[in-house]
């Protein structure tokens, strides 16, 4: 068995390299690095506190799930998605939230239905008394909690990994939607706990495809350059 210099142990490594890879994360979602900014391992280790390491080991991370990209001689980079990546990850969400409502309806529990009631609950009243800043944090549990309720380690991981690609690629702009969204959460909800799978997938896929209208582009300053270019 080798030895650890940290005193950590196998575990210990990977916790490190998953709390750096959720924080570099985390950074390129909020816009510290901009698209086609360099990640060097040595600013990224002294930013966080931790040796090169875990950096490594989070980047790979990073480019596996599409938020970094790293040539040869060039190094890592934040990843600069297409228009028409862009476009892809709304169309797979729409595919998928409904395969995991319509599971949700054949394998959640009471404890889920509950935390999806007091989710739906919160968010109504959110939404009529105006209180907006709340409702990205309540919306992201309750798709959260939705996906865990499919019962399926896979999509919920698939799911987690496309919402954090959306919130990087894109801002919501839905203040005169959040009435009728959490109306329309409420409803996916309702059909869950009766079990009513094809309801529910009927529910979320008009759900996905209404939402996607409040969906914009960041990067705004792409557009410009590629004007000036002309």
């Amino acid at each position: 068995m080798g030895s650890d210099v940290n005193g950590t142990g196998g575990a210990g490594r990977r916790i490190s390299a998953q709390a750096v890879c959720t924080a570099i994360r985390d950074d390129i979602i909020s816009g510290f690095y901009s698209p086609g900014g360099r990640l060097t391992e040595e600013l990224l280790a002294k930013r966080y506190g931790v040796s090169r390491v875990p950096v490594r080991e989070a980047l790979r991370t990073l480019e596996s799930e599409g938020f970094v990209r790293t040539r040869r001689h060039a190094g890592a980079s934040v990843a600069e998605p297409t228009d028409q990546e862009a476009a892809d990850l709304l169309e797979i969400r729409g595919v998928l939230e409904p395969l995991g409502a319509a599971r949700a309806a054949q394998r959640r529990t009471e404890a889920h239905i509950k935390v999806l009631r007091g989710l739906v609950r919160l968010g109504q009243e959110r939404s009529l008394q105006g209180q907006l800043s709340d409702l990205p944090s309540l919306d992201g549990w309750f798709h959260e909690t939705l996906a865990q309720a499919s019962g399926s380690p896979t999509l919920v991981a698939l799911l987690t990994q496309l919402r954090h690609k959306i919130a990087w690629v894109y801002a919501v702009d839905s203040p005169g939607r959040a009435v009728e969204s959490w109306e329309e959460h409420g409803a996916i909800v309702d059909a869950v706990a009766r079990g009513d799978a094809e309801r529910a997938r009927k529910l979320a896929a008009g759900h996905v495809e209404r939402s996607a209208g409040a969906h914009r582009l960041r990067r705004p300053e792409r557009v410009a350059r590629g004007a000036s270019a002309r």
